[in-house]
């Protein structure tokens, strides 16, 4: 079954930053981690037909490895045929230090 990249991605965006503990999504150190779509993008989650890759900051507050597999268990729940990889990229000293993602979803 493929499934249509903008509803995906913004869905696993969406279930992601709901997780406790995540500050944002991260868009990679190049900015490379992210799924394209018809004018924007979904900072943060790359989506294959097979794969959802997610990369995100995490709080300073927060266990970095339960967050991470909270992620992972939340994104398997809402995409239960897709592997889900996470990846943390940052950690958050000061929540006002994540930048949003402005125009961005």
């Amino acid at each position: 079954m493929t499934l249509d990249p903008s509803s995906v991605a913004d869905t696993v965006a969406d279930v992601v930053r709901a997780v406790p503990g995540v500050a944002d999504l991260h868009p990679g150190m190049f900015g490379e981690v992210a799924t394209y779509l018809p004018g924007r993008r979904v900072v943060g989650v790359r989506v294959t037909d097979a794969t959802v890759d997610v990369h995100v900051t995490v709080s300073a507050d927060a266990p970095v490895r339960p967050t991470a597999a909270a992620v992972r268990a939340a994104v398997a729940a809402a995409l239960p045929d897709h592997v889900v990889d996470v990846t943390v990229e940052d950690v958050a000293t000061n929540p006002t230090t994540v930048t949003p993602s402005e125009g961005v979803r």
